[in-house]
């Protein structure tokens, strides 16, 4: 059944907005207390990693502050993609009460696609009505806080570019299947943090208009700037003037040599991670602003006059 399961097309956009990396926490028990919200999922075409139930429901977490009713706007699946050594993991979070019928894949940092922060800014764009696959890029071997720095770029040349990359290809024929199953032939967007932000100038290289239609790359890594003038779409880039990892020049080199209407914005102070692991009011700040681009960025690419 896949998408078309529930209605996809709304009436009208509905915009969530209260900070999500406060607000939402991901629990292992799938029991229900009190101010807990179990999602409502019947999607039997989907597997997931156990072998008693076809799929798995998250269950998430809201603080006395929340609104209710944006508990009920997004519901949680984790799926298994692929066959045999292509298999991948991945998680789902669908639009409930305002799908917009638009699909987006998101590309994690290195902590990978169980990380609280990752899963807490998809379901946040999932509430503003959208489908966001986060597949998991480092096959169960994401990098841990608890690991010795020394040992990051050892860990890095373990992670196969060319396996990450089929993997991310393999997610996006199983949105687009998914799309093209339920009548649906819209392009899809795609967002990347980090690590996950420097693969998508790589991803929009390669598709060059064919499946995605817009992009938000948050402090890419790693970015080749070889590939900027072979993307076709346009490319949003979010960084921060304080952020080694992700110099403003190679930023700007990058828009200009995609054109089409690119946009690089630069918070000033601001350093890694900030958008979607704000450690500060004023990093919190500059965060909820970065979303309120991006939204606008998707909706304005993917949902006006698709």
């Amino acid at each position: 059944m896949g998408l078309a399961s529930t209605p996809l097309f709304p009436v009208s956009p509905s915009f969530v907005t209260a900070p999500f990396h406060r607000r939402l926490h991901f629990s292992t028990s799938i029991s229900t207390p009190p101010q807990i919200r179990q999602c409502n999922i019947n999607f039997s075409r989907w597997h997931t990693r156990t072998t008693m139930a076809k799929v798995s429901c998250s269950a998430v977490e809201v603080e006395d502050d929340r609104n209710d009713e944006a508990c009920e706007l997004v519901s949680g699946v984790e799926l298994s993609i692929g066959e045999g050594h292509d298999c991948i993991q991945a998680y789902l979070f669908k639009a409930v009460k305002n799908n917009n019928g638009t699909g987006v894949l998101l590309l994690s940092d290195i902590f990978g696609f169980e990380d609280s922060s990752t899963r807490d800014f998809a379901y946040r764009v999932a509430c503003n009505g959208y489908n966001i696959l986060v597949p998991d890029l480092f096959r169960g071997d994401p990098w841990s806080k608890d690991r010795p720095k020394a040992m990051l770029e050892q860990w890095i040349a373990r992670q196969d570019a060319q396996r990450i990359a089929k993997d991310i290809a393999t997610s996006t024929k199983w949105l687009v299947d998914e799309f093209m199953a339920a009548g649906i032939s819209k392009k899809l967007g795609i967002i990347g943090f980090c690590f996950g932000g420097g693969r998508l100038i790589e991803v929009l290289s390669r598709d060059q208009g064919s499946y995605f239609g817009t992009g938000i790359s948050f402090y890419g890594t790693r970015m080749d700037q070889s590939l900027a003038s072979n993307v076709n779409v346009p490319v949003l880039l979010i960084s921060g003037d304080n952020d080694p990892l992700c110099p403003v020049n190679i930023l700007k080199d990058i828009e200009k040599s995609i054109g089409r209407g690119s946009r690089v914005v630069i918070f000033k102070g601001r350093g890694h991670g900030f958008a979607h692991r704000p450690l500060s009011p004023e990093e919190d700040a500059d965060a909820e602003q970065a979303f309120t681009m991006m939204r606008n960025w998707l909706h304005d690419g993917l949902v006006v006059d698709k």
